[in-house]
């Protein structure tokens, strides 16, 4: 970076600084994901993990500072898979602003997750591929209308038009659809079970002072998983659920930065940052360290 105009110079020095008090304070190394998560950005992301996890001065665990509309849900098991091959002992998820759909079900392979009461996750409403496989369409949008047409013509209520659109659809598209849906709530539980809820020893309202078993671990992830995963109770694919709504109806810990102050300042410094500079240079995909990139 040392050929970058003077302005982008002033820029990422405080985005560096804001990275390494954010290091500091929760103990691992950071990485800021931006943009959606396909499957071209894998080798990206492992290549960082590579050279960071390799530093002299690499920390037991990862943070991944997330701002993301969603993405692909095989592509989340895989970097999933990468980030705990190279950070076994601790995963950390910061979402500054929002990690959707994809990202939600990215966030759930952590052992924490950091909000704050403007950030927000969403349903898991996997997105796949169109047709031409440029765009990314939500699957569950799909499905339901799919149900719904089968519902009406079972009832003998389905119109014409109606009928044209269900006989036209690809029953492979729609079945790929359904197993993209059946592996986010499979990921979803094992995940929570395995890592956020490993150290939910006790429990603390229902029969509290009583050992957690690992068949109620299990039960609270596919509670979870469920919940997330019900398009008709949330309505809309891109639904804000904030940490409010994801403590109270999901019973989800999530562990609030705003509560202290530096570190919601370095967060806001760093990511907002950052975003504004993507956004005005114009890049759909970002990732960094400052350690890695300059």
């Amino acid at each position: 970076m040392a050929n970058m105009p003077m302005f982008d110079q002033t820029i990422f020095a405080a985005v560096r600084e804001a990275e390494e008090r954010i290091e500091t304070r929760l103990g691992c190394d950071l990485i800021f994901f931006y943009g959606e998560i396909r499957a071209s950005c894998i080798n990206a992301f492992r290549s960082l993990l590579e050279s960071l996890s390799q530093t002299p001065t690499r920390k037991h665990g990862l943070g991944i500072c997330l701002t993301t509309p969603g993405g692909e849900v095989e592509v989340v098991e895989k970097l999933a898979e990468i980030a705990r091959h190279h950070y076994p002992d601790e995963l950390i998820f910061i979402v500054p602003s929002g990690a959707f759909s994809a990202g939600t079900i990215f966030c759930m392979s952590g052992d924490r997750i950091y909000m704050d009461y403007s950030s927000s996750l969403g349903p898991i409403d996997p997105q796949v591929p169109d047709r031409d496989d440029k765009y990314l369409v939500p699957a569950l949008g799909y499905l339901d209308k799919v149900e719904e047409l089968i519902e009406k013509s079972s009832q003998q209520t389905i119109s014409p038009a109606e009928l044209a659109i269900l006989v036209r659809q690809d029953l492979a598209m729609l079945r790929s659809y359904e197993q993209a849906r059946n592996l986010s709530v499979e990921l979803i539980v094992k995940w929570l079970a395995r890592y956020k809820f490993r150290n939910w020893k006790v429990h603390q309202t229902t029969n509290p002072g009583t050992e957690v078993t690992e068949k109620q671990r299990v039960a609270r992830a596919e509670e979870i998983a469920s919940k997330l995963s019900n398009n008709k109770a949330w309505y809309s694919h891109g639904r804000m659920i904030g940490m409010k709504t994801l403590r109270t109806v999901l019973r989800l810990e999530i562990e609030d930065f705003g509560l202290d102050t530096e570190l919601s300042q370095n967060v806001r410094a760093y990511s907002d940052t950052l975003v504004e500079y993507l956004q005005r240079h114009g890049f759909d995909f970002f990732l960094y360290n400052r350690r890695v990139d300059g």
